[in-house]
């Protein structure tokens, strides 16, 4: 079985009011960080979705083994994103996908591998949970793209998830993103 893994960064960050996948972060980038734990993964490909600051964030990428994968409609919203991913994985054949944000700072490759691990072991779609919600990353068999692939606006996977009843794998770092400059001051300990 073949599982990829898709990393969503093509966001503009409003929250932050700059680009959030940028930030500093263990030495590079959050994006980067984020991007080399899933490639230490079991994954067969990682792949970053971009879009907004795509020249600057593939920049940040140089030298990781990544697949590119462009967002020309990123101001729709998370959707766009995702269908981009899904696009990707599913002309490439993979059997499922791991959807995974770039701005979840404690990704770790030992996470995904373990929602890979139940994929394999019990089938269906995987997803973590933390503050009591199922959440990415989160991994889709291939029969559920189509669905993804119907995604719209600026709405993530989560009725995607809802309706697969997916497997829950507890991870309590998932419930800490960085997405305003308050929790860049917390948790990366930077001022952006």
């Amino acid at each position: 079985m073949r599982v990829a893994c898709a990393i969503l960064a093509a966001g503009a960050s409003r929250r932050m009011g700059k680009p959030k996948q940028l930030l500093p972060f263990r030495g590079a980038t959050l994006v980067r960080a984020v991007a080399a734990e899933a490639c230490a993964s079991t994954c067969a490909r990682v792949a970053v979705v971009v879009g907004a600051y795509a020249a600057r964030v593939v920049e940040a990428l140089d030298g990781l083994p990544v697949a590119i994968v462009p967002n020309g409609g990123w101001s729709e919203g998370l959707a766009a994103s995702i269908r981009a991913a899904a696009t990707w994985a599913q002309r490439a054949d993979y059997d499922a996908l791991v959807l995974a944000a770039c701005d979840q700072p404690h990704l770790a490759a030992e996470h995904v591998d373990r929602l890979i691990a139940h994929h394999r072991e019990r089938g269906g779609a995987v997803a973590s949970h933390y503050a009591g919600a199922a959440g990415v990353p989160a991994l889709f068999p291939a029969r559920d793209f189509p669905k993804l692939l119907a995604l719209a606006g600026d709405v993530g996977a989560r009725h995607v998830l809802a309706s697969a009843q997916p497997e829950l794998v507890d991870w309590p770092p998932g419930a800490c993103d960085v997405d305003t400059p308050r929790v860049a001051r917390l948790v990366l300990g930077i001022d952006p």
